[in-house]
């Protein structure tokens, strides 16, 4: 990655739990933005669709507060704000994930702790009409889309891989309409390397050696790794997001704006990497490694059943971590975080956002599911996706520019 910036100030972030704790104040915005990601995790929702779902809530909240900051003067810490975001963040979930009763059931636990009255009842009418202006602007956008992909027979063309043989999936999510982006294929990846070419031997032979399950080069650290990271990249970079937004005592205007960019960039990562994906239908590790003469090898984690080329999770920690980077003016941030399902529990620490968005895309290498072409030409794609949403999504008002200086680095 070529994430570059001018301060190299380490500063120790403590985790969204700890708010309490400390006896801060709580944030509505990362509140909710952690009641949707569980309502997520918990309906089993694939990272694709989290991907969408996460980016039309956050600006639904995004959207709330904005009316109702632009509607009574006053700043964001207020009943009608925290009302705002309860409504506008449980409408557009539920409006994506009808029948998730934790959505209503902690929306009226939310208000039921604001104190009646107009500015309540005003925040939640804003919140209401944020989230169907958020949803009404995703209708249409093709997510719902169907699309079926025969298998590849030649050397280098996408096979289902074993040991479930699952076909192709989400083969049309290149074809829905980005959120920020121009076009999909906007900063497409060039091609991969031919398979016989010396790149392409010398990939299959990597992640041959250290991406199997019976590999003796992967060390516990590396197996460590490849877990840690194998969550959905929706729900890994959401928490560390938050962890970071709470460290920085970001009010709930700046935490808005924080989540909807990062979750706006992650939603077009998949968008764009799955256009490539299947643009170029390049053949997973597995499937050459047996191909090449080890038919019985298998990757360490299971393989998804989509395209090598590039890597999705690369994309998506590489366009989080430029957009973090980006906001706070400064890569160098340390903070901890712990991994989610299917391996919950795992914490790691990481001096720099960029540090994290690299270990996360070596870990599919490490996992064998990925080839380190798939994984540089990942990160690639998604720090330009990044840096083009920060550019130019939700400019910030003035208020916003002022507080982005007080969280910048002193020099």
């Amino acid at each position: 990655m070529k994430l570059l910036f001018a301060s190299c100030l380490f500063t120790t972030l403590t985790p969204l739990a700890a708010q309490a704790r400390d006896g801060a104040a709580p944030n509505a915005v990362l509140h909710w933005n952690r009641v949707v990601a569980e309502a997520l995790a918990a309906a089993k929702i694939d990272p694709l669709t989290e991907s969408r779902v996460l980016a039309i809530v956050q600006l639904a909240v995004h959207g709330a507060l904005a009316a109702v900051d632009a509607g009574s003067g006053t700043g964001p810490e207020t009943a009608a704000s925290a009302a705002a975001v309860a409504a506008a963040a449980s409408e557009a979930a539920s409006g994506l994930l009808p029948g998730l009763s934790m959505l209503d059931e902690e929306l009226e636990r939310s208000l039921q702790a604001i104190a009646a009255g107009e500015p309540r009842s005003r925040g939640i009418e804003a919140g209401r009409a944020a989230a169907a202006a958020s949803l009404a602007a995703r209708a249409g956008d093709g997510s719902d889309r169907k699309a079926d992909v025969p298998a590849g027979t030649r050397p280098g063309e996408y096979q289902p891989t074993p040991p479930d043989l699952t076909p192709a999936w989400m083969a049309h999510w290149g074809s829905v309409t980005p959120f920020s982006l121009r076009s999909s294929d906007q900063f497409r990846s060039p091609p991969p390397p031919a398979v016989d070419s010396a790149l392409g031997k010398r990939d299959v032979e990597q992640v041959c050696c250290i991406g199997g399950r019976s590999s003796s080069l992967r060390d516990e650290e590396h197996s460590l790794i490849a877990r840690f990271w194998y969550e959905s990249s929706p729900q890994s970079w959401n928490r560390i997001a938050c962890t970071v937004a709470q460290s920085r005592q970001l009010d709930a205007r700046e935490s808005a704006r924080l989540l909807a960019l990062v979750n706006v960039a992650m939603a077009d990562g998949y968008i764009a990497s799955f256009e490539a994906k299947y643009h170029y239908a390049y053949w997973r590790p597995t499937t050459a490694i047996r191909a090449a003469g080890a038919p019985e090898w298998l990757s360490f984690l299971d393989t998804p059943p989509v395209p090598d080329y590039p890597s999705a999770h690369a994309v998506l920690g590489a366009a989080a971590a430029t957009v973090l980077a980006r906001f706070f003016a400064n890569d160098f941030v340390a903070f901890e975080t712990t991994s989610g399902q299917p391996f919950p529990g795992i914490e790691r620490r990481f001096w720099s956002f960029s540090q994290a968005a690299q270990e996360n895309a070596a870990s599919r290498v490490l996992a064998g599911l990925h080839f380190p072409v798939a994984v540089s030409a990942g990160c690639r794609l998604g720090e330009d996706i990044g840096t083009w949403v920060f550019e130019h999504a939700l400019a910030p008002v003035e208020g916003q520019r002022a507080a982005a200086a007080a969280h910048a680095p002193r020099r």
